[in-house]
């Protein structure tokens, strides 16, 4: 397989995922998320568009902007985890970032171009992943060679052809030998011997030459530019070291795959995947929204909003592999606004997310969906990590109604955190089972959550104002 096979299978590989259907979409975040239909919806369709938009005429196609999107609700409702899902599902270079933690350029902290130049290494990481999974085998069968010439040398270094009647028996026996050993090395049985290889590494430069570098933004910028330099500067040289087998074969493969890339077409793999499907989704916006008249430490929140407007509008932002347009990469951005509301962000900003889509508020019927549908809720992480202890957890229908009903009601006696009410009430709930399971006899290895067992456990907290302020 040639390299330009290669690269192609791996542009590919990263549009395969694209070309799911909005339905097939909303199905998959349907496994891991309980209700908010229309905010699946929004991003199901955002996504598709993304791939509609690649089979268009080119002319047209430069003309088409994301669509992006703001969703807004309360904390615990499921925006972030929308993201989370989102990211593994799309299989394109993807980037979830807290708005608080930028500042206005002129400020110590991070400036908002510095999420453009984190998804362009996100999407450099993700094409080199595909590329090496593409290359595998041949790394691995190249890795494997290396591995034998350490265990059994070669006895001679010239062509067969070129070898006498002796030499040529003894080079047969040799091959012999080498297959024999190439099945314990494929069995596992030479894991544990040592043997020594050459290893890449990073060795220091003396005498290095001034460095001075113009045309930096700001420090991280500069920062960037700096450490490009000195990678240059500083050659690659090889040491040998003795390992064992089994730790020689991960090196080796990462390093017979490093050779088979070629940096400059997967970086312009990478800048095409940024440019063409990157996703930022922006969380807690609603914290860089200031109202007027608010003083101290809100001061920089318009600033970073006036930062975010080039770079969501469509800008070119300089990162390590060169310079990328932000025009086309879609922006999600999440908040619960419950100090303020999304008319609280400067106008400008407002406008480049045209979609807004609120998410609702979890209802006791949620709360028992989400303990009992999706493929690793709650219920089930604890029933897989007690059953390393030998426990059996087994959880009731009734039990499960009562945790939701006690999460439901602690949410609406104190602050609503929606559905992460549940990991504190089952945390607490499962407290003494988590403690004692190591050392519980057998005959009490079996648990039976009904409604019974979680009053006992919760009932005191619950009933106690105070306690439960503190503790749920």
């Amino acid at each position: 397989m040639t390299l330009k096979t290669i690269l192609a299978e791996v542009a590919n590989d990263g549009d395969k995922l694209a070309e799911l259907t909005p339905r097939q979409i909303v199905e998959r975040l349907d496994e891991h998320i309980i209700g908010q239909t229309k905010a699946k919806r929004a991003v199901a369709v955002a996504l598709r568009n993304r791939s509609r938009r690649r089979k268009l005429d080119e002319s047209l196609r430069e003309e088409i902007y994301p669509k992006n999107i703001i969703m807004i609700g309360p904390t615990g409702v499921g925006k972030t985890e929308i993201a989370r899902r989102l990211s593994k599902l799309c299989g394109a270079p993807f980037l979830k970032v807290e708005a608080t933690k930028y500042t206005e350029v002129g400020y110590v902290g991070r400036d908002v171009e510095s999420m453009v130049r984190d998804l362009a290494m996100g999407a450099l990481n993700l094409v080199k992943a595909e590329f090496r999974e593409q290359v595998k085998d041949k790394a691995a069968e190249k890795a494997e060679e290396i591995i034998l010439d350490a265990i059994l040398p070669p006895i001679f270094h010239k062509k067969e052809s070129e070898l006498n009647p002796e030499e040529k028996e003894r080079q047969q026996s040799y091959k012999e030998s080498r297959e024999k050993f190439r099945e314990k090395l494929k069995k596992g049985i030479l894991n544990e011997q040592e043997i020594e290889i050459d290893i890449p590494k990073q060795t220091p430069q003396t005498g290095m030459p001034m460095l001075q570098v113009f045309g930096a933004g700001n420090m991280e910028e500069m920062d960037n530019q700096i450490q490009n330099l000195l990678g240059d500067l500083m050659p690659k040289k090889s040491g040998k070291r003795k390992v064992k087998v089994s730790d020689a074969q991960k090196i080796l493969l990462e390093a017979e795959a490093e050779k088979l890339i070629d940096s400059d077409k997967i970086q312009t793999e990478a800048v095409r995947r940024v440019e063409e499907m990157g996703i930022i989704f922006l969380d807690e916006i609603d914290k860089i929204a200031g109202r007027e008249g608010r003083q101290g430490a809100d001061v920089s929140r318009e600033g970073v909003q006036r930062d975010l407007l080039p770079i969501v509008e469509g800008s070119t932002v300089n990162t390590k592999l060169g310079p990328i347009k932000t025009d086309h990469i879609l922006f999600i951005a999440a908040g619960a606004f419950h100090m303020t509301k999304p008319s609280d962000l400067i106008p400008e900003l407002q406008g480049r997310f045209p979609i807004r889509v609120e998410l609702e508020t979890l209802t006791e019927g949620d709360f028992i969906k989400i303990l009992t549908t999706p493929k690793s809720s709650l219920t089930k992480q604890y029933e897989a990590l007690l059953a390393t202890e030998g426990v059996k957890l087994e959880y009731t229908e009734d039990g499960i109604a009562e945790i939701a009903k006690l999460a439901f009601q602690m949410n609406e006696k104190n602050e609503n955190i929606g559905a992460r009410r549940l990991n504190t009430i089952m945390e607490k709930l499962l407290e003494d089972t988590s403690f004692e399971a190591p050392d519980l006899p057998e005959d009490k290895k079996h648990v039976v959550i009904n409604e019974t067992y979680v009053s006992s456990k919760l009932k005191g907290i619950i009933e106690d104002k105070d306690l439960s302020r503190f503790i749920l």
